[in-house]
């Protein structure tokens, strides 16, 4: 095994390639305009020469309707909310990580989250999840975690621990370690 050779670094790409590159890279898996900046920003040199590629490529890509931030947000959010079943917390945060811009993520999750019910979404990520009503207070904790995880507001959390009848023992701990965790922020 060669251990000792250095791997080549591979030549930049002129505005075609970097074009080819894009298509290839949005035909896998839908992105948004941030991501897929990041992803080409590599592949070009670091002066106003590589910026000026990837602005032409990416200006073709949306005139020819490849890249949208607009409908990645309207499916990503239909997507999560639908098969993921996360809460709007969590779909928002997920889309501003990938660099999409907050008006446009608060447009697709107004309009995605408003006609459902989080306590409904929420009951639906449980029984996909296959959680069920905890035994006691670690099980109670750890399902609390994952509901805030996935997005939900403590309001929805709280609310479905109470109809299960979680003894109000184990909520009163779990409102200390929200209160230690805040002071420890």
């Amino acid at each position: 095994m060669p251990f000792g050779h250095a791997k080549k670094p591979a030549p930049f790409l002129d505005e075609n390639a970097l074009h080819e590159f894009a298509l290839k890279t949005l035909g896998r898996k839908m992105r948004s305009e941030a991501d897929l900046r990041r992803l080409m920003y590599p592949k070009v040199e670091r002066e106003e020469t590589g910026a000026a590629k990837i602005a032409a490529v990416l200006a073709r890509l949306k005139e020819y309707g490849f890249l949208d931030d607009k409908s990645f947000a309207d499916n990503y959010v239909q997507l999560r909310q639908q098969n993921e079943k996360h809460g709007a917390r969590r779909v928002t945060q997920d889309l501003t990580q990938k660099g999409v811009s907050k008006e446009i993520v608060a447009q697709a999750i107004e309009t995605r989250y408003a006609e459902v019910s989080e306590e409904a979404l929420a009951r639906q990520y449980l029984d996909r999840k296959r959680l069920r009503k905890p035994e006691n207070e670690k099980d109670t904790a750890r399902i609390m975690r994952r509901l805030v995880t996935a997005g939900f507001s403590t309001t929805i959390i709280y609310k479905i621990l109470r109809q299960w009848d979680v003894p109000d023992e184990a909520l009163a701990a779990l409102e200390n370690v929200e209160v230690d965790e805040a002071t420890e922020e």
